[in-house]
């Protein structure tokens, strides 16, 4: 059977790693090692793009490409984030409970799946739910990716079944006259969408109007759509796989196109290094999410 290859543009696409950068990468560092097609043109076996996959996410997490690119599968495992410190974190009751949900993930049983977690919302309600389950199973997701116990299909298809279960459950809140109005987005880049739904759901509750545009919206757009709907507030997402050192950069831009009396919100693991000013709430927790708009009905009453 012939091997699979990708082409340098899949390999950007799958990565996120630019062309110039895989390029650069392959000169100065002697890595990836691309073969070439009939046309000339490069094109990588699935082993390299995995290892250009992991050390994508360690950048963003702050490690040099230098050591990463020579550094072997289990090493690049070992710098990933305290799996061991997490897992201890987490256990407790409901660890057992939480492990055969993903393990229904890994047997491919979506139905089983989405029938497990609907049953836990009937019992837990939707904010012990966002908060106990789907946060803690995520933050579970994210590690077996790393240590290469969960594949990116598994990731996808978790992801994808929990995103439809929290949309369903946020469609039977009720509506009418709500605040205050939030918009939720992400910036182009940011494709994560998982952590906005937890955010809308926990905001919903509250008794915020939230208006989604999804996820990657250009900011010039972000700014349009918060004068046309009268925003009181932007929520942005930003996942631990986003370059931090765009962040702040991005905000300034960001503000500078929301109209005066809109407040910006941003949270999620990329925001660890981000700093409060006027108008800017950071929110490091789903609990400083519902403190944070507590606080701003106290304030304009």
């Amino acid at each position: 059977m012939e091997t699979p290859a990708f082409s340098i543009a899949a390999v950007e696409r799958d990565t996120g790693l630019s062309k110039d950068v895989l390029r650069m990468w392959e000169r100065r560092y002697g890595f990836p090692t691309p073969g070439r097609d009939a046309n000339g043109e490069r094109i990588y076996p699935p082993e390299q793009v995995e290892h250009l996959r992991r050390v994508k996410r360690l950048m963003d997490l702050g490690h040099r490409p230098g050591k990463l690119l020579a550094a072997s599968p289990e090493t690049l495992a070992a710098l990933g984030p305290r799996r061991a410190a997490v897992r201890e974190a987490e256990a407790g009751p409901e660890d057992e409970a939480l492990a055969e949900l993903l393990g229904l993930i890994k047997q491919h049983d979506a139905a089983a799946y989405q029938h497990a977690m609907q049953q836990r919302l009937a019992r837990q309600g939707l904010q012990d739910f966002v908060q106990h389950t789907v946060a803690v199973l995520t933050r579970r997701v994210g590690t077996a990716w790393e240590d290469g116990s969960f594949e990116v299909f598994e990731e996808h298809l978790f992801t994808e079944l929990t995103k439809r279960l929290l949309r369903q459950a946020i469609a039977t809140l009720p509506g009418g006259a709500r605040r205050p109005r939030i918009v939720l987005t992400s910036v182009p880049d940011e494709e994560h969408a998982l952590g906005l739904l937890m955010v809308e759901a926990l905001l919903a509750l509250e008794g915020a109007d939230c208006i989604p545009l999804g996820t990657q919206t250009p900011l010039q757009d972000i700014g349009r759509a918060a004068d046309a709907h009268r925003a009181d507030i932007v929520a942005l997402s930003f996942s631990s796989a986003f370059p931090q050192r765009q962040i702040g950069a991005l905000i300034t831009q960001l503000q500078a196109l929301l109209p005066g009396h809109t407040e910006l919100w941003v949270g999620g693991d990329g925001v660890a290094r981000v700093s409060a000013a006027e108008r800017l709430r950071v929110l490091h927790s789903l609990d400083d999410t519902t403190a944070a708009l507590r606080d701003w009905l106290a304030t304009h009453g």
